[in-house]
């Protein structure tokens, strides 16, 4: 009887199930296998599920260990002298015009009038002019020829009681759409050109040149609109790369600028800049 309780102790849960059944059934086979499946599908399941979480570091590290050097550019903005602005020439005034010849006054027709004296022999006398004659000029001792003036003139017209009229000075209009390049108030950057130079040197990206160019020279043009903004910008110079990354560099600083005006009033402005960079390797 003992041996036979130690015999049922070492009997597995499947095995007590199918005791006297027919183990060559399915289910008694899948119930056997399946711890063992378990585990084996846990294993290699874990495995992929690692391989794929460390797949981008195992990426990012090849990539560093195969990734050249970085090379370092050293760009310092120079110093632009005085005498490299563009300054606009004022033009020469014209001379003004001769004045007109004087202007001859035209002689008033005169009808000679010559009122008889009384003498005791009478003698020829030139008779008066008809009336008619003497309203279309004016008489006189002497006959003159000249221009016809009627002898009545009216009186002119009474002195206006009411207020003066004054004639305010009309300033010529402006374009709201032509851009100028000769105003009477130039645009200004806040702070001067000199923060302007200083805004463009500490947003320039020198890793876009290879670094042995020396010294580089470009004139940047832009428009200077009448709220401030500036637009159309464009740099000339002998290399591309320094002059899209001019152009960028330009296009990035938001700062407002102080509109150009032409008798008080905003307009849009071109704006010539100098820029010159040298570059060491």
């Amino acid at each position: 009887m003992a041996d036979e309780n130690v015999y049922n102790q070492n009997l597995t849960l499947d095995e007590i199930v199918f005791e006297n059944r027919n183990k060559e059934y399915g289910a008694y086979d899948l119930r056997h296998q399946y711890p063992r499946l378990l585990t084996k599908s846990f294993i290699v399941g874990t495995a992929l599920f690692l391989v794929a979480a460390l797949s981008p570091f195992i990426y990012l590290t090849i990539k560093r260990l195969t990734e050249p050097p970085k090379q370092e550019v050293k760009a310092d903005l120079v110093e632009i002298l005085q005498e490299d602005k563009i300054i606009e020439q004022p033009k020469e005034e014209e001379p003004p015009p001769p004045p007109p010849p004087p202007k001859e006054e035209e002689k008033i027709e005169i009808i000679q009038n010559v009122v008889p004296e009384p003498v005791k022999a009478p003698k020829i006398e030139t008779p008066p002019p008809p009336i008619s004659k003497q309203l279309e000029t004016t008489t006189g001792l002497v006959a003159q020829e000249g221009v016809k003036a009627p002898a009545y003139t009216p009186p002119p017209p009474p002195p206006s009681t009411g207020t003066k009229t004054s004639t305010a000075e009309v300033k010529p209009q402006v374009s709201d759409t032509q851009v100028y390049t000769e105003v009477e108030q130039t645009a200004e950057f806040p702070g001067g050109i000199n923060a302007f130079r200083n805004k463009v040197s500490s947003n320039f990206d020198g890793s876009a040149m290879n670094g042995d160019e020396g010294t580089v020279k470009a004139e940047i043009t832009f428009v200077v609109e009448r709220d401030g903004s500036i637009t159309d910008v464009k740099a000339t110079g002998s290399s591309s790369d320094f002059n899209a990354e001019a152009i960028r560099t330009i296009k990035s600083i938001k700062n407002k600028w102080t509109p150009a005006k032409i008798n008080g009033q905003s307009v849009r402005y071109r704006f010539r800049l100098p820029l010159t960079m040298n570059f060491e390797g």
